[in-house]
């Protein structure tokens, strides 16, 4: 490659990432209009394998929902997630009391610690028109010492979340929407209170990056010790240090660097992972992340006894019907936007 890319890879249906982050789900559908039940008509459910619908039929998919698309009450443990809804809705609902609807740009923070569990269904809220859905969840790992905390659930709401405009020289337009970490004067929200996040020493960035059609951008050089992934998800081609690199791709970058990127004939949408790794052991079962094996049979022994408190809500798949953006959290404090 060279001295400031280190790797460039196909994007998947989930994107790889590094240490301290474990991966980056990423979904894109273009939902029907949606029926009364906030969910698409049975006709185009036809011909769909409800439960574990993720061929992208038509444009979308059903994920493991029945009637409404999304992921029904699941549980997770050891790790944290970041979910960020650039279009459409997502509808959560916890085991710790805790609801919320949330998108148009918005993005919730969970750290899961000990164990929760939670649903995110994509609530089809137009009847009159289509329901595009943009969404991230990343998920980053706990240290050891943080994988029992309380497990707890915070919303960065779109009109907080702080966004830099800027232009290069030749005026093109260029925005860094900063989720978490800094840029330039530009600080992020706080995150939740035992996040990894939570201690600027860790170094955790995740930025949302555009580029008008043409820009230059020069992503600034950080720290020697932390991993850096940038994801090309929106677009035709970027130029960078020789290479020309189609949408569709990650680069693994040496973060002590900087790098100038040129952009193409299309306006470009990026993701932004940069953290300092945790070097711990990794053991992954599904939703569960643990350091040992013994630790990773005590959270599934913990979840067959306990499931993380039960299930308070009347279905698994709950939505929240004709409501606007909100969150209610466990504490009962209510949020509306």
């Amino acid at each position: 490659m060279s001295d400031k890319i280190l790797k460039i890879k196909e994007l998947g249906f989930h994107w790889e990432t590094k240490d301290p982050f474990m991966f980056c789900a990423f979904h894109q559908d273009q939902f029907p209009k949606g029926e009364a039940n906030l969910g698409p008509s049975k006709e185009a459910l036809k011909g769909r394998f409800l439960g574990n619908d993720f061929q992208k039929k038509d444009g979308w998919r059903m994920y493991h929902g029945q009637e409404v698309p999304g992921f029904p009450y699941h549980p997770h443990a050891g790790f944290e997630t970041i979910t960020l809804v650039e279009k459409g809705y997502a509808d959560h609902s916890d085991s710790m009391g805790a609801k919320g609807r949330f998108g148009q740009g918005d993005a919730q923070w969970m750290t899961a610690g000990k164990g929760v569990l939670h649903s995110e269904m994509f609530p089809l809220v137009h009847q009159d028109k289509e329901n595009p859905l943009l969404l991230f969840q990343i998920w980053l790992n706990l240290p050891k010492r943080s994988k029992k905390v309380e497990p707890h659930y915070k919303m960065l709401w779109h009109e907080d979340i702080p966004i830099v405009e800027e232009q290069d020289e030749n005026g093109k337009a260029i925005k860094v929407k900063v989720i978490a970490g800094s840029y330039k004067s530009e600080k992020a929200l706080e995150p939740t209170p035992d996040s990894l996040a939570a201690e600027d020493k860790n170094d955790i960035q995740v930025w949302r990056i555009t580029l008008e059609a043409g820009a230059e951008f020069t992503l600034p050089a950080g720290d020697a010790e932390s991993n850096r992934v940038l994801f090309f998800y929106g677009g035709e081609e970027l130029k960078t240090e020789g290479f020309q690199i189609p949408v569709g791709h990650s680069l693994d970058l040496d973060a002590s660097q900087e790098l100038k990127i040129t952009n193409g004939n299309k306006k470009a949408e990026l993701l932004l992972l940069q953290g300092k790794p945790i070097n711990e052991p990794v053991v992954q079962q599904g939703p569960f992340v643990a350091n040992t094996r013994e630790e990773m049979n005590g959270i599934i022994g913990e979840y067959q006894r306990t499931h993380f408190g039960g299930w308070p809500w009347p279905k698994a798949e709950f939505t929240h019907g004709d409501s606007g953006r909100f969150a209610l959290f466990a504490d009962g404090k209510l949020v509306e936007k």
